[in-house]
């Protein structure tokens, strides 16, 4: 009796073991960016801890979307804009989550003989080869009544931008944080941020669809990581900050500053974005696309947005 209980006892162990083989990770991509913050938290609070979670960090946009189009990873912390881009390639990210919403965080920072958006005709602008800063930098001609043929756009990635801007390689910089405070403090000006153009600017969690059919419980695991660190923060905040600004390379206080310009959604707003039934953001993903293809920076002429958004991960929360 004794050896069949063992026996038995063995096969489940060795099947257990084989699902675990089996199972796949999740494999989160990003870049340096504060709005992301509250996923490395929850890391390094340990509530992923024996999930099948990874937080993979890159130095720029840029790569996390390579690394998306390269099979590297399954998900990522990207810009609403990003992620469009990534439907144009002909992938399935699917928002799981709003991670915040940019209200001056991301900014064109000019030199200090550059007074408005005007002035920056027949001058060298950097900008991040990516979605992001081709979309800021598009917004912000456009209220000029200037088009990308009025400057020089010099390619920079994001860990380009400071030493660009310092050398003088660079008129203005599209930029954020972190990177942003560190060029404002050599001088640099802010002649237009994410506060003019409100609620274009947001930042997603995204997972690639098929992932999701196939191991919904660990997309479940790290929305609810994610709201277990918002509520640590809230309770915690010196400690937060601590360990946030760390990652950054921020002070806490720079870090704390950084935030006002940053909206977090909570459970409820993340649901009236990405409800299933009638996602607020798809429309915001509407008029990003209208913008993007007069911009020539997404050429297809059609994008389904009808799977784009997933909220019963914050329904089952």
């Amino acid at each position: 009796m004794k050896k069949a209980i063992f026996l038995v006892v063995l096969i489940l162990t060795f099947i257990q073991g084989c699902e675990e083989k089996n199972t796949e990770y999740l494999k989160i991509g990003s870049n340096l960016r504060p709005g992301y913050e509250p996923l490395y938290l929850a890391r390094e609070l340990g509530f992923y801890n024996n999930k099948y979670i990874h937080l993979v960090e890159y130095s720029s946009a840029s790569q996390v979307i390579r690394a998306y189009r390269n099979g590297i990873i399954n998900g990522a912390a990207l810009t609403l804009d990003e992620v469009l881009l990534l439907k144009s390639y002909g992938f399935n990210p699917t928002v799981v989550l709003v991670l915040d919403v940019s209200n001056g965080v991301d900014a064109i920072i000019a030199k200090p003989y550059i007074r408005d958006l005007k002035d920056l005709k027949g001058k060298k602008v950097g900008v991040e080869n990516s979605a992001l800063g081709a979309y800021i930098l598009s917004r912000a001609l456009q209220k000029a009544g200037l088009t990308h043929r009025d400057i020089e756009i010099v390619s920079l990635e994001i860990d380009e931008h400071y030493k660009a801007f310092v050398n003088d390689k660079v008129d203005a910089v599209v930029t954020f944080e972190p990177v942003k405070s560190y060029i404002l403090k050599e001088g640099g000006r802010i002649i237009f941020d994410s506060s003019q153009i409100p609620d274009e600017i947001v930042d997603v969690l995204v997972v690639e669809e098929r992932f999701i059919k196939e191991y919904p419980e660990i997309v479940k695991a790290i929305v609810k990581g994610w709201f277990k660190a918002l509520s640590f923060w809230e309770k915690n905040p010196d400690k937060a900050y601590s360990i946030m600004a760390k990652r950054e390379g921020l002070t806490p206080k720079q870090l704390r500053e950084a935030y006002y310009r940053i909206r977090i959604p909570d459970v409820e707003e993340n649901l009236t974005l990405i409800n299933r039934n009638h996602p607020q953001l798809k429309d915001v993903a509407y008029r990003l696309l209208t913008i993007m293809r007069t911009n020539e920076i997404i050429n297809q002429t059609y994008i389904n947005l009808d799977t784009l958004f997933h909220g019963k991960f914050l329904e089952d929360r």
